[in-house]
């Protein structure tokens, strides 16, 4: 099967005339090139199928107008609602976005940065997958000058802007809530804690448990990539134990959903036999019965701090500007899953 060549700037100089420059300076808009002239490349632009290669427009100019936009999983109503504060904003300044998805594998988000370095992205933004621990490839973006911002998930190692919410404090929240409940057993359905923000939300856990004097046993607690398989198959583990967990506190909701299946598939009462919080309210989490209560981390603000700090980066690219650390109050949503009052 042939492939059919290319138009270039050359194809549609020949047919009009003109050099290639000229040609280049009427796509672009030039002011010293007539409107006859405009008018008649675009034409012929048209007519030839001619599609502008951005990529070497992008290497002439230093500039691509393009950010990179690196999340976990797309299925998460918290990076998709982050996505489209970032798109809001970023495309008003005359930005597109592309986004990639890294589906929490180390091996992909290394494949996403290297595409994204390589279509000469002006800035990227990214919350990492739950797999890296190596931050080779971000200390990249960051030896090349190109602007990073991570949020949700970043690690303090890397020295660059990070947007999220305050992960130890939440984990107190939760519990302090599930104790005024009259829990006492309470499983911990975490993320890996070799990332800041499950270290941070474990480490919260287990500094409120002691705060009331409760048990802290290792049996209760589960470090996973907090899918909803992973909820049910842990929530099956919980209930095979000779003293079951009176709460979950699961770091995600489609973990908090897989447990909640489990346990209604086995006729257990929540909140009355096993209280359930989740993490990051996603819409499902407020219209299955019962609901879930849920942490609230904010996206859309967290999607609009992480555009205007590219924003502010990219305007002063010379200038010492000090880093944005900025940790936003998380908010417990209290719902029919573990109000037993």
């Amino acid at each position: 099967m042939s492939h059919k060549k290319k138009s270039t700037i050359k194809d549609i100089a020949n047919v009009l005339g003109i050099t290639p420059s000229a040609v280049s300076k009427a796509l672009n808009d030039h002011p010293r090139i007539s409107k006859k002239t405009k008018d008649a490349v675009k034409q012929v632009a048209e007519n030839l199928n001619y599609q502008p290669n951005h990529l070497a427009s992008a290497l002439r100019k230093g500039k691509s107008n393009l950010v990179g936009v690196i999340i976990p999983r797309a299925n998460s109503n918290f990076f998709s609602s982050i996505i489209e504060k970032i798109e809001d904003i970023l495309n008003e300044k005359g930005y597109n976005v592309i986004i990639t998805q890294s589906n929490e594998s180390y091996k992909k988000e290394c494949r996403s940065i290297e595409a994204l370095l390589f279509t000469q992205v002006d800035g990227i933004i990214a919350s990492m997958a739950n797999e890296t621990v190596n931050l080779d490839y971000y200390k990249k973006i960051k030896d090349k000058g190109i602007p990073l911002i991570l949020f949700d998930r970043g690690e303090n190692d890397l020295d660059v802007d990070y947007i999220g919410i305050d992960d130890y404090l939440s984990s107190h929240i939760v519990i302090e809530h599930l104790v005024a409940q009259g829990c006492k057993r309470i499983a911990h359905l975490g993320g890996f804690s070799h990332t800041r923000i499950y270290k941070n939300r474990i480490r919260g856990y287990v500094d409120a448990l002691e705060k009331h004097n409760l048990p802290i046993e290792n049996d209760l607690i589960y470090e996973c990539n907090l899918r909803k398989v992973d909820g049910r198959d842990i929530m099956k583990k919980l209930l095979e134990l000779p003293y079951r967990p009176d709460a979950v506190y699961a770091s995600g909701d489609y973990a908090a959903l897989g447990a909640l299946e489990v346990m209604k598939e086995q006729n257990i009462r929540v909140p009355e036999d096993i209280a359930l919080v989740g993490f990051s309210n996603e819409p499902f989490s407020s219209l299955i019965t019962p609901s879930i209560s849920s942490v609230e981390q904010h996206s859309e603000e967290i999607g609009k701090l992480a555009a205007e700090t590219f924003l502010k980066r990219i305007a002063n690219p010379d200038e010492k500007v000090s880093l944005n650390k900025m940790i936003l109050k998380p908010e417990l949503i209290i719902r029919a899953s573990s109000n037993r009052k």
